[in-house]
């Protein structure tokens, strides 16, 4: 994903989150000396799938814009799934009064969320308005683009509210 990735702030992020999973590696391996067992297991599959999809976008065609839009989203899916697995173990460290491991459980599980965070205000501050006007980070928006700048200098698509679904009968019409 960091090579594929074509912001500059993506790669920054991309770059310190797989520091940051390495300590969390280090910081399970710690836990599994001190509950005097082995790190091994079954693979997930779950995450196997979602590793196969980084490889579909990335062969993906599109603006360099729209492949940093769905490397986020794949990352983020990612995140969510890490996020969700130190939540749990946290508990149940917590629940069998492991509270040293419970900790180190808990620094991961912040770590993760603040990746999160810091990918979906890249997203949103910078890689989908470029997205969805099909640009590249070095490119500019038209004086026209310009126009439609909203205050905080961002193009205006995202929706208030959700569209109007069209009446069947419409559809069935048409068809006739």
């Amino acid at each position: 994903m960091i090579k594929g990735s074509g912001a500059l702030s993506l790669r920054r992020a991309l770059n310190h989150h797989l520091r940051r999973t390495e300590e969390h590696v280090d910081r399970l391996q710690v836990i599994c000396e001190a509950l005097d067992t082995f790190p091994g297991g079954q693979r997930c599959r779950g995450m196997e799938g979602m590793i196969e999809e980084v490889r579909t976008v990335l062969r993906s065609i599109g603006t360099q814009s729209v492949v940093d839009a769905a490397i986020i989203a794949v990352a983020q899916r990612i995140s969510h799934y890490e996020i969700a697995a130190y939540a749990c173990v946290r508990t149940y460290a917590t629940m069998l009064g492991l509270d040293d491991i419970s900790d180190l459980l808990a620094m991961s599980l912040q770590e993760e969320e603040a990746v999160e965070t810091e990918l979906t205000d890249i997203a949103n501050e910078e890689v989908n308005d470029r997205a969805l006007v099909g640009m590249t980070e070095s490119e500019h928006l038209s004086p026209l683009q310009e126009n439609f700048l909203d205050p905080a200098g961002r193009l205006p698509h995202r929706r208030e509210s959700a569209p109007k679904p069209v009446p069947v009968s419409l559809h069935l019409d048409r068809e006739r």
